[in-house]
């Protein structure tokens, strides 16, 4: 296992034990995440953005308001949307800053780019989008001459549409390859991570980014799985955890649903993205400027906790996170394990 990962599982492991008396609060937090990842979106009729290629590209902006009222934004400043995905935010955080305010949107996923950009070409040169991820955001900025914004915001995990993309391999709801990656274009598949760890490596990630209690024994069954040619679709890894945890009639929770989760957490390394964000809020953001971010798990909930209230460049806005009404939790079940937190930059004079 690379170093990297090592020191990955090392932090999610100490993450895990301070999230409350631990294993419970993880527990329910981790299957509210992946039960919503899993579910189809919403009753709530939008209307799709069609794309260039003819596919349509469905997404409810979750936190909407909220998200972007907690930025306070303002005509003529510069705001960085780290996950840009349909572009619901930054549409938003456009009209809110008109007529001269300016957003970075930035995506690894280029379907995503390219919902967002009809989505926002209304609004010409004031959204400039760029493909890359969200913890590379000083390079962004540096590579447009940008050495502060006024605002970022960060809607974390996997998306609607990736979700419902069968190809895309990252939901048990649909038969497709194993991939779960958030840009395909590069980066080893969940099939590949499977295939390069080691059973105990791959208990690990699964455990850690999973909080799942069975992970030895359904590492073995993946691994199993893997001699035998029999793990390239997202039907045989969840078959492969159902040799281990056999699902029970009116269940409502998938015995899967914690190991994908997992794998995608560490295909993508999220954490490792977050991390790299959080850190460099506070060079990023000009005096006064706010981070506003959504988590749906308790790692990445605890993280934002611990960077906002630990450093003293940082002024909390949230001392609980935002979360969704009933009314929106209604419309679209994704809404229910968010959690918005807020923070904004201490003046340099006081805090360098």
């Amino acid at each position: 296992m690379k170093r990297r990962e090592r020191e990955r599982l090392a932090k999610a492991a100490e993450l895990a034990k301070r999230t409350a008396a631990a294993d419970v609060e993880v527990a329910t937090e981790v299957v509210d995440d992946v039960v919503d990842d899993q579910e189809s979106v919403s009753p709530l009729r939008v209307e799709p953005i069609v794309l260039p290629d003819g596919s349509s590209f469905h997404h409810l902006t979750i936190l909407r308001e909220e998200t972007v009222d907690a930025l306070e934004p303002k005509s003529g400043g510069v705001y960085a949307d780290v996950t840009l995905g349909g572009g619901g935010h930054t549409e938003l955080l456009l009209e809110k800053s008109a007529p001269e305010g300016r957003v970075i949107g930035v995506d690894r996923d280029e379907r995503a780019l390219a919902a967002a950009r009809e989505r926002l070409s209304r609004f010409g040169e004031r959204a400039t989008l760029v493909k890359g991820e969200a913890g590379a955001l000083p390079r962004v900025l540096e590579s447009l001459g940008i050495t502060h914004v006024n605002g970022v915001m960060a809607d974390l995990g996997v998306s609607s549409p990736q979700l419902d993309d069968a190809g895309r391999g990252f939901s048990f709801r649909f038969s497709g390859p194993l991939d779960m990656r958030m840009d395909p274009s590069r980066g080893e598949t969940a099939k590949e991570l499977c295939e390069r760890l080691d059973e105990t490596e791959l208990a690990n990630v699964i455990f850690q980014y999973g909080d799942e209690r069975k992970s030895r024994p359904i590492a073995r069954s993946i691994k199993r799985a893997i001699d035998e040619n029999a793990l390239d679709t997202t039907d045989d890894l969840r078959a492969a955890v159902h040799r281990v945890i056999r699902p029970k009639h009116g269940q409502r929770i998938d015995p899967a649903t914690r190991t994908f989760q997992a794998l995608r957490i560490a295909v993508n390394d999220e954490l490792g993205q977050l991390e790299a964000l959080l850190a460099c809020l506070p060079d990023v953001l000009a005096d006064g400027g706010v981070a506003s971010i959504i988590s749906f798990h308790s790692l990445e909930d605890r993280l934002g906790k611990n960077a906002f209230r630990g450093d003293p460049r940082m002024e909390r806005l949230t001392k609980k996170p935002v979360i969704a009404s009933d009314d929106e939790a209604a419309r679209n079940p994704r809404a229910r394990s968010a959690k918005l937190r807020a923070a904004r930059r201490v003046s340099r004079e006081v805090a360098p």
